[in-house]
């Protein structure tokens, strides 16, 4: 009839086949985008758990150069008994000073600081600074006055106990270097990327450390060779 009007088969096959196609690609498009956000997230969680694990190995690091000085200090508080008895002996030693060191000692030991973590609060690490400083200041006082005691500097005792404190004191200086490095490298890798984006919320803050002042926390340097001066 000449008002009727069809497509041709074949036209309609192909405009099926196109159709087709459209649904497979939308398809594959959608499958495509889904591996590509999977992708994203695994190099972010794999990159997130390095980064982690790196934080954890610095932080623990730290902790680990903590405990070193924490153990030569203390190594320093246990000769201070010994070496107050034996100069305690000598006669008309000057009481004062022995004072000083015991006090200073026991101002140390009021200092509530956890041994085996670093601290956090710079203002709790100053104050432990400021007490150790304290003792390190009395016991080169002490050593002072010793030199006006030929007899005392003379004993076996004395001296070595004196050999024990110095070597304990520039234990002290390495291990509050090494201490000071650790944090240091810590504080700087939380601040890197893409650290710097993950450690807040992981826990990760900066840690305080060892600040230099001239006279404290040094070995007391006393020149034992020298003859001692004239007792009045």
């Amino acid at each position: 009839m000449d008002g009727d009007y069809s497509i041709p088969r074949k036209f309609s096959c192909s405009r099926d086949r196109l159709s087709l196609s459209c649904s497979r690609m939308k398809k594959y498009a959608a499958f495509g985008c889904v591996g590509l956000v999977l992708l994203l997230v695994l190099i972010v969680g794999v990159g997130g758990c390095s980064t982690y694990n790196s934080l954890v190995t610095r932080s623990t690091k730290v902790d680990e150069s903590w405990a070193q000085v924490q153990n030569v200090y203390q190594r320093r508080a246990d000769l201070i008994p010994n070496l107050v008895a034996t100069v305690s002996g000598a006669a008309d030693f000057e009481k004062s000073t022995i004072t000083q060191v015991t006090e200073a000692r026991a101002s140390v030991g009021r200092v509530q600081i956890d041994a085996s973590k670093a601290p956090t609060d710079a203002a709790q690490l100053e104050e432990f600074q400021k007490a150790q400083g304290q003792l390190s200041s009395a016991l080169s006082r002490l050593l002072v006055v010793a030199e006006r005691y030929p007899d005392l500097k003379a004993t076996a005792a004395f001296r070595d106990l004196q050999a024990q404190l110095e070597g304990t004191e520039n234990r002290i200086t390495v291990e509050r270097q090494k201490f000071n490095e650790a944090v240091q490298a810590y504080n700087a890798d939380i601040r890197k990327f893409p650290a710097v984006l993950l450690a807040g919320a992981l826990g990760f803050q900066s840690k305080p450390y060892f600040s230099a002042k001239e006279g404290a926390d040094t070995p007391p340097k006393v020149d034992f060779s020298k003859p001692p001066a004239p007792r009045p």
